[in-house]
């Protein structure tokens, strides 16, 4: 057996619980992993309100979508990775991620940065897939190119901040008074604070647009997110995209004649982008960000700050001798 945070209806926080759970098996293509962290994602808390997916009672589900750990048995047709590797990677949305032990798929998994803890790697693979996929597979970015990041200090921003950077890009990027110091520090071009001033009186011509702000943490989030995305649109140059983590953005039929695109990114799980990454963070050119460390039984505190919609960086579950 092992420890673990389940829920077995879907709620608020309280429905988490901290308990004994059977310690899973690979399949051939899989690896057992012993968790030592596991990162706090909006999705995690989306699946616990039923708003993703909806399970057929009796269930017990264990969530988290992103870890770091070492693998402690592989199975039968594995063989990328070794009994003793330490990897980190992306699970998907059917989780397991909050377990001292969790089952994965080989290839979706890639070897952890040499220079992070495990604490710091697992803040990793979510932000950074996601990151990378809105900005240069969905978002097309290239050097040279200028990008606005909504939210720049979250989890996702901050992470897209320092890979525009290393693209060649120019960013500007948009967050609270108190982030400005972390986000200059992190190489931003320019920083505004959205909320003493109105972005699209000051920038223009964008090539790209992350909209990194979560969706649903509460009603006036919701909001500044949907008013954030329709003012995004007269900020981009002719031919320009606006690509959102949370949502499917639109162009208003004014924008027709601007050739502008909306697009939706995610997270595409897969060890040759996590390799690029830790290549990067060990040259010292990516870094997380973690805010907030809490041992796995507090799980439940986790989910009561992650959908206020307003922390920076990443929260991660330290899971071994939690």
């Amino acid at each position: 057996m092992m420890k673990a945070v389940r829920y077995r209806d879907y709620g608020g926080p309280e429905v988490l619980c901290y308990e004994d759970a059977p310690i899973p098996e690979p399949e051939p293509g899989e690896v057992l992993v012993r968790v030592h962290a596991a990162g706090v994602n909006p999705a995690d808390r989306q699946i616990r309100a039923g708003q993703r997916f909806r399970l057929e009672k009796p269930f017990a589900f264990i969530p988290g979508c992103e870890v770091s750990g070492i693998v402690e048995k592989r199975g039968a047709k594995v063989t990328v990775l070794a009994v003793g590797d330490e990897v980190y990677g992306m699970l998907g949305l059917l989780g397991g991620g909050y377990a001292e032990y969790v089952v994965a798929a080989a290839d979706k998994l890639g070897r952890k940065p040499a220079s992070l803890d495990h604490v710091h790697a697992a803040a990793l693979p979510v932000a950074a897939l996601t990151a990378w996929d809105a900005l240069f597979e969905v978002g097309g970015l290239v050097a040279g190119q200028k990008v606005l990041i909504h939210a720049a200090a979250g989890g996702v921003g901050h992470i897209a901040v320092q890979l525009a950077k290393w693209r060649g890009a120019q960013v500007i990027g948009t967050a609270s008074a108190g982030n400005e110091a972390f986000l200059r520090e992190l190489g931003v071009d320019e920083f505004i604070n959205y909320r003493t001033t109105a972005f699209e009186t000051i920038v223009r011509d964008m090539d790209v647009v992350v909209d990194a702000i979560p969706r649903e943490a509460d009603d006036a989030t919701d909001v500044l997110a949907r008013e954030t995305m329709a003012r995004s649109w007269a900020v981009l140059r002719d031919g320009g995209i606006q690509v959102s983590i949370c949502a499917h953005p639109s162009p208003d039929p004014d924008a027709a004649g601007r050739r502008l695109r909306g697009a939706h990114a995610g997270a595409q799980p897969g060890n040759d982008v996590l390799t690029q990454i830790a290549g990067l963070v060990d040259k010292g050119k990516l870094r997380s960000d973690v805010g907030t460390i809490l041992p796995l039984r507090e799980a439940r505190h986790a989910h009561e700050l992650i959908q206020t919609g307003h922390t920076r960086g990443k929260i991660v579950l330290r899971v071994k001798d939690s």
